[in-house]
C-alpha cells in the first residue's frame, strides 16, 4: 500500500489539504487494490485556515512516504518553515513523488524541487513564483503541470484536476473516473486555467455547446470532422472555434482527439477488444493511427498501457 503524506504546517489553507485527504483516503468501491495509505504530517497542532489539525505523524514521515502533496500556502510572501524546507528536501532525496497544490508550489520551489523544471500555480500568483524563482520555468495557462515525479497544479479546483491525474496513472481511467463520480466532477478538463482568469464558463444547460458535448461522444467511432460539429451545433466554423476555445480553452479537433484517446484507454481497460477494434471504436481508423497518437499523448503505446492496468493491477508509487 503506498503512502501519501500530506504536509501540514500552520499558514496552510483547508482547501488542498481537505481535498487531499477526500481524494486519495476513499477507496471507490474497492475498484482498485491495494488503495492509498494517507497521513497528514506535521510538527504538533496546526492552524489551517480557520481549523485546528491535529496531524498523524511527525514531517519527517515525508521522506518514508511514496508522494508528498504539499497544500496552498496562504501567505506566499512569508518564509516557509525550515522544517518543512528540511523534510520536503529529504523526501525529494529519498525519491518521492512531489506534489503541491496551488500556491503549495512555493514551497517547493523554496526547496529547490522545482529547480529546471516546468511548473505552474494559481494564475494571481504566477509572475511572482517566476520572479522570485527564476530557475523554475513557470507556466500560467496550464491546469497542472507532470514532469513524471514532480508535479504541480493552479488554484482550487485544478487541486482536483491534478489528483485525478494521479489516480489515472496509478490505477488507470476507470478508477480515475469512478473517484471523479463520487466527487461529482468531470473525470478531465481540456484546457488551461487562461480561460477563467476574467470569464469563467458557466455551468449552464442553455450553453451553445451544451448538446454538441454528449453528441459527439455518442459518436466516437465515426470519422467526424470540424464541419460536421458545426453543422450539428447549427453555427459556423469559425464560430465554433471560438465557442470551444471560450469552453473549453482548445480547439475542437484537439478537444475530440483528447476523447478518442480517453474512450481507447477505457476500452483497453475493460475490454479484451484487438488493438484494430478499439482503433475504430475509438474514431481512430486503423490500429497504427492509434498506436501513434496514444504513444504521443499518453506516452506508452497501447499493449504496454493495457499490460500495465490489466494484470494485477498498477503498481502505486
Amino acid at each position: 500500500m503506498a503512502l501519501v503524506a500530506i504536509a501540514a504546517t500552520d499558514g496552510m489553507l483547508h482547501f488542498e489539504l481537505a481535498l487531499a485527504c477526500e481524494v486519495f483516503a476513499h477507496d471507490p468501491s474497492g475498484l482498485a487494490d491495494p488503495w492509498y495509505d494517507v497521513a497528514i504530517c506535521g510538527p504538533g497542532p496546526v492552524r489551517v485556515g480557520r481549523f485546528l489539525v491535529a496531524p498523524d505523524d511527525g514531517l519527517d514521515r515525508l521522506a518514508r512516504a511514496d508522494t508528498v502533496i504539499v497544500p496552498s500556502v496562504e501567505d506566499v510572501d512569508a518564509d516557509v518553515p525550515p522544517d518543512l524546507l528540511d523534510a520536503v528536501r529529504a523526501a525529494h532525496r529519498s525519491g518521492a513523488r512531489m506534489v503541491s497544490l496551488c500556491t503549495g508550489a512555493f514551497v517547493l520551489a523554496a526547496a529547490g524541487v522545482l529547480d529546471g523544471l516546468r511548473a505552474t500555480t494559481h494564475w494571481a500568483h504566477t509572475e511572482a513564483l517566476a520572479a522570485r524563482h527564476p530557475r523554475v520555468r513557470v507556466d500560467p495557462d496550464v491546469l497542472y503541470v507532470d514532469n513524471g515525479t514532480v508535479l504541480a497544479s493552479a488554484g482550487k479546483a485544478a487541486a482536483i484536476d491534478l489528483c485525478l491525474h494521479l489516480i489515472r496513472r496509478d490505477h488507470g481511467s476507470t478508477v480515475a473516473n469512478a473517484v471523479a463520480r463520487r466527487l461529482v466532477v468531470p473525470p478531465h478538463r481540456a484546457g488551461g486555467q487562461a480561460q477563467y482568469l476574467t470569464t469563467p464558463v458557466p455551468a449552464r444547460d442553455d450553453h451553445p455547446l451544451a448538446t454538441l458535448f454528449p453528441w459527439v461522444l455518442a459518436r466516437l467511432d465515426r470519422p467526424l470532422t470540424v464541419e460536421d460539429l458545426a453543422r450539428q451545433a447549427n453555427m459556423s466554423s469559425r464560430n465554433l472555434a471560438r465557442q470551444f476555445r471560450s469552453a473549453t480553452g482548445t480547439t475542437p479537433l484537439l478537444w475530440l482527439s483528447t476523447q478518442r484517446i480517453r474512450r481507447a484507454q477505457e476500452l483497453l481497460e475493460q475490454t479484451d477488444d484487438s488493438i484494430d477494434a478499439i482503433a475504430q471504436a475509438a474514431g481512430m481508423g486503423t490500429a497504427a493511427t492509434l498506436r501513434r497518437h496514444f504513444h504521443r499523448t499518453v506516452g506508452v503505446p497501447p499493449d504496454a498501457y493495457r499490460r500495465t492496468f490489466r494484470a494485477t493491477g498498477p503498481a502505486v508509487g
